[in-house]
């Protein structure tokens, strides 16, 4: 922790507080403050590794935080909290000793505080790696389907153009192995970066026959532009011919 803070004229212990109050509560909110933000990040460097995004930052054992004199109306002496984190310095938020007449109007007189407003998507951003803050107030389930109560985990961008979707129905072949993975390589290599996505919607298996059947779902979506429907059908289609050609497989 980088403290070089200075109290004096500009930012002033209050004259209801003695030297030994403010350094005492300073202290305490300054370690408190630290405390959480290590723990944050450090749950935040671990998600983006997790998640197996080669851009992930590597280890970050340690988040130096620095305090700077600021000004806001409820709180003297007050800081802004800065936190170095991949290499920049962040602003976390605002602190600082409650003043005293707001703990006198509460008929507290006797109690002393400090107090501290989080910007919560500033932090949700570093917590998750969302780079665009207007993503918050996002109705789009591409957004807000990626998080779960209770679950940290790295945000994976999307496209903000339309996305299209397209069902593959087919039998499986009966003398072949037939795995996932051969599905999700076939559709990327042919579609592309125009492809966001694939996911298994049904899966199905005759009782009489014993003949499995699989849908998966493709999610079309360029990042740069959008697409038309008429282009997304003629890359659908030449996915289904090779799935016919390559893996064996019955078109339903």
């Amino acid at each position: 922790m980088i403290d070089t803070t200075v109290v004096g004229d500009g930012n002033p212990i209050q004259a209801a507080h003695s030297a030994e109050e403010a350094a005492f509560l300073v202290d305490n909110m300054k370690q408190a403050m630290n405390d959480m933000v290590v723990h944050i990040l450090t749950k935040a460097v671990a998600a983006q590794q997790s998640s197996g995004d080669a851009c992930a930052p590597g280890n970050q054992p340690q988040f130096p935080v620095r305090w700077i004199d600021a000004y806001f109306p409820f709180t003297s002496p007050s800081w802004e909290m800065e936190v170095l984190f991949q290499g920049e310095w962040l602003e976390i938020c605002g602190c600082g000793v409650m003043k005293q007449e707001i703990l006198n109007q509460a008929d507290m007189p006797d109690r002393i505080g400090w107090a501290f407003g989080f910007g919560l998507e500033r932090l949700a951003m570093l917590l998750f790696g969302v780079q665009d803050i207007r993503l918050f107030w996002s109705s789009d389930p591409r957004f807000a389907g990626q998080f779960s109560p209770g679950r940290i985990n790295s945000f994976r961008p999307f496209s903000r153009h339309p996305s299209c979707a397209k069902d593959v129905s087919f039998w499986l072949p009966s003398e072949s192995t037939f795995h996932e993975n051969d599905i999700m390589d076939l559709v990327r290599e042919t579609a592309g970066d125009l492809v966001e996505g694939v996911k298994l919607i049904d899966s199905f298996t005759h009782p009489k026959t014993g003949k499995g059947s699989r849908c998966y779902r493709i999610n079309y979506c360029s990042m740069d532009r959008n697409v038309t429907n008429e282009e997304i059908n003629g890359v659908q289609e030449l996915v289904r011919k090779r799935m016919v050609e390559q893996l064996g497989v019955t078109l339903r």
